[in-house]
């Protein structure tokens, strides 16, 4: 069912460039042509790639409105003010409010949190939630990963009495809400050096802002780091800059000193301690922490993650745990309907976008039905439910095409939206759905091209198994953190082949285990694990060689660390661009 996916192989980077990288830093050419690929071209920037310093992170005062925040803050917690932390029920959400609420009740007796009910109220600053702070005595409102676009909402606090400071990433309108701060590096008229914050790090800027002006260490920090190594993962910004930075130090923190919250979560996903990767957080604890807020309520989650005892933390993490299976459970059943809708000519559309609608889906999971759907058909997605009288949903988009251009081109027949380039949500009344249907299948047919709408897999480099050494993988690990902008490397092998050990593995047979053999050099066996491939596996079985498609991964079990292919794509000795 899945598309086929076109390899390109990336431009050679300066031939002159990599030998003297290569030599200087006396490591293999392919992994130097992978330093000049990401811009790192000399000795200097690659001892500062290979080595991130916390002391390289931007000073959070050049962003914009921070004093303004900072002495509001202040203001706040030397008055005996009630201080309410507002955030979203996502995994970023979720973290930053965790993130700002442990540092605040270590200043201050007077705080709580507020997490909105994923489906009473919807994403973002509610009505209710600001009747509830009014009701509890807040007289300051910390907003974190959402507020950016709740001008009217800012308006209400006011008339309640209350102050707000917005910390937010999202893409501002041009109005700004009337907040005594607006915390966003995407602000138009902020020269913030990093522009690509989470909501979570949004939040830590304005404690180490805070920090820095009233005298508090910044190692009182760094145990803060593990929510925001979670937060970046989970939200998918860039690796880069500022975020590679603190991503790499949190991974420290979540691997030799993690939250009793985050210890519970990691071994309920069976994870092993101090072996925990990015994608580990993106397909294990990420999930779990997102599911809370899908299936019962967020506010869940930030019990978890400030959770002061272990005990407390297996408890909540338990409950979880068994969110999380429910969550896996349904969204099942929904990916399997959706994908027969499709199949059947029973959607709404599938032309150039696929639109599918049901009254009856869990609000919850069609984000996650959205991205299965982009995988099996390869196009813009939306996944649309009812709820509280409205139809409502998440969409997904494919590489190159701007998913919120074209929703906010019919904001007009919706009741509010938001999100980003490839991800979004959005509401609208029934009788407006066929329109924005055929509104958006005409906008999706006329601003994407062949060549967007082909999956491609961008190739980094071809690779000999032979130059797949113990010190080739230990220097390809310090490449880590991976994420948007420094993607794990991806690499070609051609004319393999198994060595006729290989298997079908998974709860229904649904991977591939491969020992695979490189034609040219018979007696070097390195092991592969192909997810969800077992078409090709009568192929292989057969002894035929193929082309592989792959990033080179340890795989840690029980003490044991060997290096194995993560495969990406199989193809049948064809040629490759």
């Amino acid at each position: 069912m899945t598309k086929e996916r076109k390899w390109i192989l990336k431009s050679s980077a300066d031939p002159a460039n990599v030998e003297q990288l290569s030599a200087e830093l006396g490591i293999d050419p392919v992994l130097a042509t992978l330093l000049v690929q990401r811009g790192i071209r000399t000795f200097e920037q690659a001892r500062s790639f290979f080595r991130p310093n916390l002391a390289n992170i931007h000073d959070p005062f050049l962003m914009k409105d921070m004093d303004k925040a900072v002495a509001r803050l202040k203001k706040a917690i030397v008055g005996g003010e009630k201080i309410l932390v507002y955030g979203d029920y996502d995994v970023d959400g979720t973290t930053a409010v965790a993130l700002v609420y442990s540092f605040l009740r270590n200043l201050t007796g007077k705080v709580d949190f507020y997490i909105p009910d994923r489906y009473e109220e919807g994403y973002g600053v509610s009505i209710k939630g600001l009747d509830w702070a009014a009701a509890n005595d807040v007289s300051l409102v910390i907003t974190l990963d959402c507020g950016i676009k709740a001008i009217d909402k800012v308006d209400y606090a006011a008339s309640k009495g209350m102050d707000v400071i917005i910390c937010d990433h999202h893409l501002p309108d041009e109005e700004l809400p009337h907040a005594v701060a607006v915390l966003d590096p995407k602000r138009e008229d902020d020269s913030y050096p990093f522009d690509d914050l989470c909501g979570c790090g949004v939040g830590f800027k304005l404690v180490q802002a805070y920090s820095q002006v009233n005298g508090i260490p910044f190692e009182e920090l760094t145990p803060l780091l593990d929510l925001l190594a979670v937060s970046i993962a989970s939200d998918l910004v860039s690796a880069v800059g500022e975020n590679r930075i603190l991503a790499y130090f949190g991974l420290q923190q979540l691997n030799h000193n993690p939250r009793c919250g985050l210890l519970a979560i990691m071994n309920l996903a069976n994870l092993e301690p101090s072996h925990v990767t990015i994608d580990d957080i993106v397909f294990k604890i990420g999930p779990r922490i997102n599911a809370a807020g899908r299936m019962e309520t967020g506010r869940l989650a930030v019990e978890l993650l400030t959770a002061s005892d272990d005990r407390t933390a297996r408890i909540i993490g338990s409950q979880i745990n068994d969110n999380n299976n429910e969550r896996k459970s349904i969204d099942r059943e929904i990916t399997v309907e959706a994908l027969e809708m499709v199949e059947n000519g029973k959607c709404i559309s599938s032309k150039h976008a696929t639109i599918v609608y049901n009254p009856n889906w869990n609000k919850g999971v069609v984000g996650i039905v959205a991205s299965r759907l982009v995988e099996a058909f390869y196009k813009p997605t939306f996944v649309l439910t009812k709820s509280n009288g409205f139809v409502t949903g998440s969409a997904r988009s494919i590489k190159g095409f701007d998913l919120y251009d074209a929703i906010e081109s019919n904001s007009d027949l919706l009741e509010n939206f938001g999100g980003h380039i490839y991800a979004a949500g959005l509401t609208m009344k029934e009788q407006n759905l066929p329109e924005f249907a055929a509104r958006i299948e005409k906008y999706v047919s006329e601003h994407i091209t062949e060549q967007i709408a082909t999956p491609v897999i961008e190739v980094d480099s071809r690779l000999d198994f032979a130059q797949i050494t113990p010190k080739f993988f230990r220097i390809l690990k310090q490449f880590q953190p991976f994420g948007p902008g420094n993607q794990a490397p991806v690499f070609v092998t051609e004319n393999v082949y198994d060595d006729g050990n290989g298997r079908k593995v998974g709860p229904a047979g649904q991977h591939l285990k491969l020992s695979l053999i490189q034609e040219s050099q018979p007696y070097n066996r390195i092991p592969a694990i192909g997810f969800n491939m077992t078409e090709y596996f009568n192929h292989i079985k057969s002894g035929n060689p193929v082309d592989i498609c792959y990033s080179v991964v340890e795989n840690y079990y029980r003490g044991n660390s060997t290096i194995q292919l993560r495969l990406k794509d199989i193809k049948e000795r064809d040629d490759f661009v």
